[in-house]
């Protein structure tokens, strides 16, 4: 069994090496570094506009809608506290009153 993964290893070696061209792998090569070369170049503008199309996907909230979102999660975290704490009294009516400032 090793022989024969052996011997067609380098079988494909073999034919690999035959159609083995120094001009394209140069050619390749190139290309690929000049693509890198312009990603690198410009890739500042690249990210401006992938931020770009996030804003238009999905654009950023208000300040009083993030304010809204804010309250609405700081009176849930009340609500949850409120209701672990139904065997301690006066931890509640301190959450109750911290919940009536907010």
């Amino acid at each position: 069994m090793y022989l024969h993964i052996m011997s067609t290893i380098i079988s494909l070696v073999h034919a690999a090496a035959q159609h083995f061209s120094l001009i394209a792998a140069l050619e390749i090569t190139a290309g690929l570094t000049v693509a890198l070369a312009f990603l690198l170049l410009f890739k500042p503008l690249l990210l401006g506009v992938a931020r770009a199309l996030k804003l238009v996907i999905k654009p950023k909230l208000t300040k009083e809608q993030r304010l809204q979102r804010r309250q609405m999660r700081d009176a849930m975290m009340l609500n949850r506290m409120l209701n672990s704490m139904e065997g301690s009294p006066s931890h509640a009516a301190e959450l109750r009153a911290l919940a009536a400032r907010a």
